[in-house]
């Protein structure tokens, strides 16, 4: 039995139709059929055949990310992702928009804290040509010092753009360096210039020989193809890689439980108005009965114009324009954080306060059914959503396989969301939010900045 879009579709109609009611009744959704193998080499292929429509969608999964970036080389992941896009022993540079858009497809890939993606979806029948480039630039990339200092510079200006030109991009890349102090998910993914600029090409190259390796990587298809013909295709291309003889580095940093609530100023020569941030230390995203209700947590308080958190700073009380909340599940430890971009005429001080508020009702409070209902309706729509093509499942696929420590959370996940309740919200807010110490981090416009202390954390 395949998973077929159809099916999750006539899925898909039955949920939002159960939701209606005061108590949602549980679904059930049909299992992603997916097949697992790891070649000698190391290299673990993940696959699901679908033929609902005649595409193929083939994404690499590299399990490296900014955490493992060399120290003072901040960026150095992020860097790399664009790297690839470059020349190979036996394609030109930007090839692989050539071999995708050329043929109605597309192709593009992310750099996170854990891992390094690409993916491309193109007709079924240009799989192989796909499998062939993806181990081309596996096994053959040209790192060389024009393709460094021209995807260096290209970098650069990313950072330019999203972090300096962006008015709030300054506060939202703080939070991971002020957020953690011992793990290395306090490097910021996009990294900084100045270790860009400290980079040199033999730093690339070990970077390279370190971490993009077979046993290293997870290649995933999903979307029309022959089983057998995969298999053969995949042995061909990919087996003859060889394996390191040395071990992949892997992280063993433990990041400390806090022990007090800590306070940092970041002050923005272009943003208009101030702006607060506030996060606490939540589990990895394979502790699935904990996380999950976090991410259930997080869509009560901020999602759609109904959550709580707009209804109370942006339209009641009037102190914010724009507010949020996440659940970031990470392989290592995440972060839950909540944020307001203020009003004009009010302080961080005044926001907090109403943050705190909201995140402590929400913790000890009755929650009306009528509500959880809707937002766990959300999150499941969200992702039945996603799995309606090929590259949905794909990344359903790669997410639960990589990041949450187990492809087979593919199917347990969704079980698990319909199962969210009341008493398991108030737990988890309890253990890791309300009853945990927080990082908090007033954003405020040059000229209001009161203290020389910009930048330095305190006891609360």
């Amino acid at each position: 039995m395949h998973l077929r879009p159809a099916s999750l579709l006539a899925s898909l109609t039955l949920l939002v139709a159960a939701a209606l009611p005061l108590q949602a009744a549980e679904l059930t959704i049909p299992p992603i059929q997916y097949h697992q193998r790891t070649l000698p080499n190391g290299l673990q292929v993940l696959s699901v055949e679908n033929h609902a429509s005649p595409t193929v969608s083939v994404q690499m999964w590299y399990h490296v990310g900014s955490k493992d970036d060399p120290q003072g080389r901040s960026g150095f992941a992020h860097l790399f992702e664009h790297l690839m896009f470059k020349s190979t022993k036996h394609m030109h540079a930007e090839q692989f928009d050539r071999l995708t858009e050329d043929v109605g497809g597309s192709n593009n890939a992310s750099t996170g804290d854990d891992v390094t993606n690409y993916f491309e979806i193109v007709p079924s029948n240009y799989l192989q040509t796909l499998l062939w480039a993806e181990a081309e630039r596996l096994s053959s990339l040209n790192v060389d010092e024009a393709n460094f200092k021209s995807e260096r510079a290209v970098v650069e200006e990313e950072y330019r753009q999203s972090v300096l030109a962006n008015p709030y991009g300054k506060m939202f890349n703080a939070i991971d360096p002020h957020s953690y102090t011992v793990h290395p998910y306090q490097r910021p993914t996009i990294g900084s210039i100045e270790d860009l600029e400290a980079a040199s090409l033999q730093n690339v190259i070990a970077f390279h020989n370190t971490f993009y390796r077979p046993d290293n990587a997870t290649l995933i298809v999903a979307g029309d193809f022959d089983p057998k013909q995969l298999d053969a295709w995949v042995d061909q291309y990919f087996g003859w890689i060889p394996k390191p003889a040395t071990a992949v580095p892997q992280v063993t940093a433990q990041e400390p439980v806090r022990k007090k609530d800590l306070r940092y100023t970041v002050t923005s020569e272009t943003a208009p108005l101030p702006a607060v941030a506030i996060t606490w230390l939540i589990p990895p995203a394979a502790d699935s009965a904990d996380y999950i209700p976090l991410q259930v947590a997080a869509a009560l308080l901020s999602q759609g114009d109904s959550s709580r958190l707009y209804q109370s700073l942006v339209y009641r009380h009037q102190v914010a324009q724009q507010v949020g909340a996440d659940a970031d599940g990470r392989v290592g430890p995440g972060l839950f954080s909540a944020y307001a971009i203020l009003a004009s005429g009010h302080t961080p001080a005044d926001a907090e306060k109403l943050l705190h508020e909201e995140i402590i009702w929400l913790a000890t409070q009755p929650i009306p059914a009528s509500e959880l209902d809707k937002v766990k309706t959300q999150l499941l729509t969200s992702e039945l959503k996603q799995r309606q093509t090929a590259q949905g499942i794909a990344f359903a696929l790669g997410q639960a396989s990589l990041i949450d420590g187990n492809p087979e959370h593919v199917n347990t996940d969704l079980a698990a969301l319909q199962k969210v309740s009341e008493d398991d919200v108030h737990r988890v807010l309890q253990k890791y939010v309300t009853g945990a110490h927080s990082v908090t981090i007033d954003y405020l416009p040059q000229a209001a900045t009161a203290t020389p202390a910009s930048g330095k954390g305190a006891a609360k």
